[in-house]
């Protein structure tokens, strides 16, 4: 391939202490039996990928789940001691671990800072009591200003907070309440998501009973446009539809932010990324035969067959598929417009898939500029702030047979 994308590496952590009645993700409490044996099937994976990506640095590593704090010191020490023994990590690599205050303390803190962490991602999601409760989650307010401080005492100087709006009953005092917390902190990150009920869930069962409210989407918006107002005023630099930087210096109205999440980037650009553990999606580019060929795939998510198979020495594909040309080029579009700033560079676009912009969405692109939900310049295309807040409606119109 003439433009090689950066390859980000994903390892899903599938514990929690809780599983939280919102969340929709490949993960599960009780299961503490299995942690032992699903660390030693992380590291079988990892060496098995090691040598077919010889040749190709790692740019950004993310530990994500799940609580991947669950662990033990041990069973971490094991799975960052694989993602160096397997793969060529670059020196300065961006190495992210997801936690929550209510599950960590100094000791793991400083264990992850030992094994190269340099980015900490906490899950607050409120700093209001009775909407922690709504949510399932296990820590107090309090717990998450202790955990903050414990993280900067082990040396941690980038950490994200993510929070949740949107939520049944929630009021701008509440909301801007918890902003202004976040504020006080000053993380060099913020990650702010809408409430959406999903399907399976315990919420999903509750709103369908009617013992709890769907989300307002109108309150919802309301929320975010507070939150952008506020964030602005606090020194963040929105750089993604659902993502804050703190602004350290100059940065021109087109650039993404020095603090901005950098294994995130790897997706929103459309670019390499490998999932290690059950549940985790990949998605690659190879170069076959002088064409490029490009592919994704997911693991297989429950854990015990998932330990089972790789230490069977079989495959722990569940899906995988071959992404067209159309399909890939829609999706550069729809992730890409995310980033509000950087949004789509044409000369990116052109590199990732041997055609031009104007020539693969043209048209697309004129009628969006024409009902004001998009602008264009020499380089690049870029949502409008109208087209912010309409954003699943804008990226549809890049989909295949849209």
């Amino acid at each position: 391939m003439s433009f090689t994308p950066a390859l980000g590496l994903y390892i899903h952590i599938p514990f929690c202490a809780r599983k939280c009645p919102y969340c929709d993700f490949n993960t599960y409490a009780g299961l503490e039996s299995l942690h032992d044996t699903t660390v030693d099937a992380l590291c079988i994976e990892m060496e098995r990928w090691g040598p077919r990506l010889a040749g190709r640095t790692v740019s950004t590593v993310f530990v994500g789940g799940g609580t991947p704090t669950v662990l033990t010191a041990a069973q971490l020490e094991r799975i960052f001691g694989a993602v160096h023994r397997c793969f060529t990590v670059d020196a300065g690599a961006e190495i992210t671990c997801e936690a929550n205050p209510g599950t960590v303390d100094q000791a793991k803190f400083g264990v992850l800072r030992s094994l190269g962490v340099n980015r900490l991602s906490m899950g607050v999601q409120s700093f209001q009591p009775a909407e922690l409760h709504f949510l399932g989650r296990i820590h107090s307010v309090e717990d998450v200003g202790q955990a903050f401080a414990t993280a900067r005492k082990a040396g941690f100087d980038n950490i994200n907070l993510d929070f949740i709006f949107g939520l049944p009953g929630q009021t701008e005092a509440s909301w801007c309440d918890t902003l202004e917390r976040a504020l006080a902190l000053a993380p060099e990150h913020l990650s702010l998501y809408s409430l959406i009920v999903e399907p399976n869930t315990p919420l999903f069962h509750w709103v369908e009973s009617g013992s709890v409210p769907e989300p307002d989407e109108d309150q919802a918006a309301l929320h975010y446009e507070r939150a952008m107002e506020c964030l602005a005023a606090g020194g963040y630099i929105q750089y993604e539809v659902s993502n804050w930087a703190r602004r350290t210096g100059a940065c021109r109205d087109d650039e993404t932010p020095e603090l901005a999440s950098r294994h995130n980037l790897i997706y929103w650009r459309n670019d390499d990324y490998l999932g290690i553990g059950p549940g985790a999606h990949s998605h690659l580019r190879t170069e076959e035969g002088g064409v490029q060929v490009e592919r994704r795939w997911g693991n297989r998510k429950p854990v015990p067959s998932y330990g089972k198979r790789m230490r069977a020495g079989d495959s722990v594909e569940d899906f995988a598929e071959e992404i067209t040309p159309p399909v890939g080029m829609g999706e550069t579009m729809m992730l890409g417009l995310r980033l509000v700033r950087e949004g789509v560079p044409l000369d990116r676009f052109t590199a990732l898939h041997g055609r031009s912009l104007s020539d693969a969405f043209g048209t697309e692109v004129d009628r969006l500029c024409g009902d004001g939900l998009l602008t264009v310049d020499a380089r690049r295309v870029r949502l409008t702030p109208r087209g912010l807040m309409v954003g699943n409606r804008v990226f549809a119109q890049f989909l295949p047979d849209n």
